[in-house]
């Protein structure tokens, strides 16, 4: 359901050990709106906004999420690499494991998963449960030998699949793949629950706008409309799949590979069609995105979407996301790296406001956002323990640090214009070429931590 933590060290720029933690802290701005586990008598945040200068590591922390996600579902090849990045600016980082661990609320169970590596080998991989009181070390992987818990030391089955896993792959993927179900609800959350978006990436499940039937196709077209983005409504525009320009090959796997009743979602560069494939009654259907706009005399106007904005279209492809955040009964994670890009601020917190507004203490979705945009750094919209800022050292080191840190900054502080004037690092250092103006200016120091 939710990140309780995570950790990266030796990856990119991330050098020494760099923690996020969404356990709230013991101020009370917005408390009411934040996740409340009984069992574990803990407050998790509903969302983690992580500011900071060009380069200073929060896309690599974005990356270092998203490879761990990508090496728990997809695995590695036999004989493949693993696809590390460790720190580069040290040479001695070359030869030691990149280390990754995360603390996950899973229904209501919180599981810890850490694993170590190489681009040759998992050098160490552990899965704990926790319960209230106590933890329980599910099983432990180090030097080529497992550790599993006492209850599972019968289990010759579990036993034959730990041997049949390589070096370079993961236990918890190999297990899953031999239909373990032991460990399977970790997995399934890095496969399910977690939600990737990337700046340039698209929000795949676009067909609701296609839909009139959808229980989502009025609210999001309503939303829409109130972000100022001059669309009364989306809707769906039937084209004949011959005239996509598809190549034959893969006209040749749709016609095959698409069962009854089943979608594809296709993004066709360079206008950034959204088209949508499905089959009934054996056919293969064609549908493409399309936006409404009214004219002077009230008539609805049809437009491509390759026709509006990059903003119009980045708020397509982010309400989506935002919708499923805000049903009551999700548990989606959603990570965006730089949430502001083509958008103006206001529908950046207009969006943020929204879900912000819909999360309670039984709510389980989580949202962590990267951006550049300081007019969000706004204690009416998020709390000190809910804003992060990441810093890179002389040294190339990036490290992340919580507004809650800071002992001088009280709730009602504009702390927007202390980060602009460098008080709080994660800025950029411009530096001048007039050795006259560098002597001028004296520098400005992060203020004192707690």
């Amino acid at each position: 359901m939710m990140i309780i933590s995570m950790s990266v060290e030796n990856w990119m720029s991330f050098h020494r050990r760099a923690t996020l933690s969404m356990v709230a802290s013991k101020e009370r701005q917005h408390g009411g709106r934040l996740a409340y586990l009984k069992k574990y008598q803990t407050r998790v945040l509903p969302v983690a906004t992580i500011y900071g200068g060009n380069s200073s590591g929060k896309t690599n922390l974005f990356k270092a999420l998203n490879f761990a996600r990508m090496l728990v579902i997809k695995g590695t090849q036999p004989e493949g690499i693993i696809p590390v990045e460790p720190f580069r600016l040290d040479p001695a980082c070359a030869r030691q494991p990149s280390r990754f661990g995360f603390e996950l609320l899973i229904q209501d169970t919180i599981y810890e998963f850490s694993f170590a590596a190489t681009r040759t080998a998992i050098e160490e991989e552990k899965l704990v449960q926790i319960s209230g009181t106590s933890e329980k070390v599910l099983y432990h992987r180090k030097g080529g030998k497992p550790n599993f818990h006492h209850s599972f030391r019968d289990d010759m089955f579990l036993q034959f699949a730990f041997q049949g896993t390589r070096d370079n792959q993961l236990f918890l993927t190999n297990s899953v793949n031999q239909k373990v179900e032991h460990f399977k609800p970790v997995y399934d959350w890095f496969k399910n629950t977690l939600d990737m978006v990337a700046p340039d990436s698209r929000f795949e499940p676009f067909e609701q706008f296609l839909q009139e039937d959808h229980p989502l196709y009025p609210v999001m077209n309503d939303i829409l409309s109130q972000l100022d983005t001059g669309i009364t409504h989306l809707g769906g525009e039937d084209v004949l799949l011959e005239n996509l320009g598809l190549p034959e090959p893969f006209m040749m796997k749709l016609r095959e590979e698409i069962p009854e009743g089943s979608t594809v979602r296709l993004l066709l560069e360079p206008f950034g069609d959204r088209i949508v494939i499905t089959r009934k009654g054996g056919d293969l259907l064609a549908k493409k995105l399309v936006s409404y706009h009214q004219d002077r005399e009230g008539r609805e106007i049809k437009f491509e979407i390759r026709h509006e904005s990059d903003g119009t279209r980045r708020v397509i492809d982010l309400v989506p996301a935002f919708l499923e955040l805000m049903s009551p009964a999700s548990t989606k994670v959603f990570v965006i790296d730089e949430i502001d890009r083509s958008l103006h601020s206001l529908l950046t917190r207009q969006l943020l406001e929204r879900y912000l507004a819909s999360c309670s203490t039984e709510t389980r979705s989580q949202l962590l956002f990267t951006t550049h945009d300081a007019l969000l750094m706004d204690q009416k919209l998020f709390r000190r323990d809910e804003m992060w800022v990441a810093e890179r050292d002389q040294q190339g080191n990036s490290s992340l640090f919580s507004l809650s840190e800071y002992k001088d900054i009280r709730f009602d502080k504009d702390i927007r214009k202390s980060y602009l004037q460098g008080r709080l690092g994660g800025i950029p250092r411009i530096i001048s070429s007039d050795p006259a103006a560098c002597r001028d200016k004296a520098p400005l120091h992060a203020g004192e931590k707690r």
